[in-house]
């Protein structure tokens, strides 16, 4: 039993958060002008989360090319010219007492509306996906480098930590999956290298203090898809190349096959990240349906997790972990803001 509650403080390197609540990224697509820039949306949609006494704000997936987005009304961070109004989202969630990452991502064959999507190798997603191109040895190197300038423009925008997205079958995922990458370069003999090297390169362009988290499907659903067995051995190789902490989801990779197919019911990706918790010892986020208080509050408890991330749930109600923390027993009113707390 770890002894933790949601209203325990949560402390890694330079990040300090109030709780040990997190709001999951979630894609709002609704860019509204298509050039990737957040709009009022976005910035009355997390600055609510932070005034509702959230602990860490994961910004949406926020894609490094304008090809690299699953749609064009996904945000961008190919450009300095997303970086104020991201700024903006930023300095206020940090004056309602929230911190704040950034989910930075590369959709490759999953890109809707990219006339061609790129990928390690040219397989698509299923038959209602476009078939996209394999990128060359130098198009792989320089991707590389376009992570880390998104990096360089998120830590400018004043985001507290970065989240890279290796999960759902989105590009980093496609690189680790055996399934999707059938490269003969370097790429193919090592699958962990395309992320490894991101990695090495995001971390040049942030603050030593600045933990870096990584999303991972810790295990694939399809019929040929990998076990929790091969995930903990891709998390361990992101670990050796500098991430500080992983958020644990599933899946994503194609149509799970009648074996494997989760059962979706609370907590029902709990496991996996006790499984990556519990062998490499290091502090993970869950998440997947753990939106009911206790639920959370008993996942915390019971050492299977060190932070609760809620995705549907905060969008019903924005001032979920006041009311988790006040449900179970918390010091709730330490994250009520003070203009509300006659409503309390």
């Amino acid at each position: 039993m770890s002894g933790f509650t949601l209203d325990t403080p949560f402390a890694m390197k330079g990040l300090q958060l109030r709780n040990r609540t997190v709001m999951a990224p979630m894609c709002q697509y609704s860019v509204t002008k298509k050039d990737g820039i957040a709009n009022e949306w976005h910035y009355v949609h997390y600055t609510s989360r932070a005034l509702g006494g959230i602990g860490l704000i994961i910004v949406e997936m926020t894609n490094v090319e304008p090809d690299g987005r699953i749609t064009d009304q996904c945000l961008g961070l190919w450009s300095d010219d997303h970086i104020p109004a991201l700024k903006r989202i930023v300095d206020t969630a940090h004056a309602h007492g929230a911190k704040i990452g950034i989910q930075i991502a590369h959709a490759g064959r999953k890109a809707q509306d990219a006339a061609q999507p790129v990928a390690p190798s040219a397989i698509a997603f299923d038959e209602t996906y476009k078939q996209p191109r394999a990128l060359t040895t130098e198009e792989v190197r320089a991707m590389v480098k376009i992570f880390g300038d998104a990096t360089r423009r998120a830590v400018e925008a004043g985001f507290d930590t970065i989240e890279l997205h290796g999960a759902h079958g989105y590009l980093m995922h496609q690189f680790h999956s055996p399934r999707t990458n059938t490269r003969d370069d370097e790429y193919g003999q090592d699958l962990t290298l395309f992320g490894r090297e991101v990695i090495a390169e995001a971390k040049k362009h942030m603050p030593e203090d600045m933990p870096l988290l990584f999303r991972i499907s810790a295990l694939e659903y399809v019929e040929d898809g990998y076990g929790i067995d091969y995930g903990i051995e891709l998390c361990r190789a992101y670990l050796e190349a500098g991430v500080d902490l992983l958020h644990i989801s599933t899946g994503g990779e194609g149509t799970p096959s009648q074996d494997k197919r989760p059962k979706v019911e609370p907590g029902f990706q709990l496991e996996a990240a006790h499984a990556v918790k519990e062998a490499l010892g290091v502090p993970v986020i869950a998440v997947g349906m753990l939106d009911d208080p206790h639920f959370a509050a008993e996942a915390l408890a019971s050492g299977k997790t060190d932070l609760i991330a809620v995705a549907r749930g905060l969008l019903r109600d924005p001032y979920w972990a006041i009311h988790a923390i006040k449900e179970t027993g918390g010091d709730f009113r330490a994250h009520v803001p003070e203009a509300y707390i006659r409503g309390y």
